[in-house]
């Protein structure tokens, strides 16, 4: 008797490791290649080349909180450069990837004060490490519909309770509006505050 078997189903967000270790020039070649192909990330730590693909609930909890990030910002009266996903590397440091969100706060400096990384699947202590290369003060994780805070410190990142650079925010809100389902009442939630 022959069983039918289905095509492999693709998850939200699949990734992918490219076996084998990899010099600096040779991830520049292949971050070229694909450099035009949309939703799909490429990331670089000590020669390991590593592709994501990024679907629509990723887009949907990224857009949301990115938006209610911003709107807390400009009611407060802070400065800020919202700069996205934009690619963030140095050869020397062997890093290169892209936040889902990212934010220069006061002023533009080397690089952003804040990261936020979406993870549909659970996240990777190495995700930590790459920022910490670059020096970027906090990291946000949104992982199991919570976030995670992570503080940069002398000995490297220390979960927080609530954010350091924005220690009036509230982080329960915050999560709350990001699970509402509608939209539009999630903004009316958090702004009502």
């Amino acid at each position: 008797m022959t069983v039918a078997t289905s095509p492999p189903t693709l998850t939200e967000n699949q990734y992918f490791v490219l076996p084998g270790r990899h010099s600096w020039e040779d991830f520049q070649a292949i971050q070229g290649a694909i450099e035009q192909k949309s939703g799909l990330r490429i990331t670089y730590l000590d020669g390991v080349i590593q592709f994501m693909t990024l679907g629509e609930y990723h887009e949907s909890i990224k857009t949301i909180i990115g938006f209610l990030i911003e709107y807390y910002l400009f009611t407060q009266g802070i400065e800020f450069f919202p700069v996205g996903s934009a690619t963030r590397e140095s050869q020397e440091k062997s890093v290169s990837f892209e936040p889902d969100e990212s934010y220069y706060l006061g002023e533009k400096k080397e690089h952003p004060d804040l990261a936020i990384e979406v993870n549909v699947t659970s996240g990777s202590p190495k995700k930590l490490e790459k920022y910490q290369r670059l020096g970027i003060q906090e990291v946000w994780m949104w992982e199991d519909n919570r976030f995670l805070i992570y503080a940069l410190e002398d000995e490297g990142y220390q979960a927080m309770p609530k954010s350091q650079l924005l220690p009036d925010l509230d982080i329960a809100l915050l999560e709350e509006c990001v699970l509402t389902p509608s939209r539009l009442e999630a903004i009316q939630k958090f702004t009502a505050r």
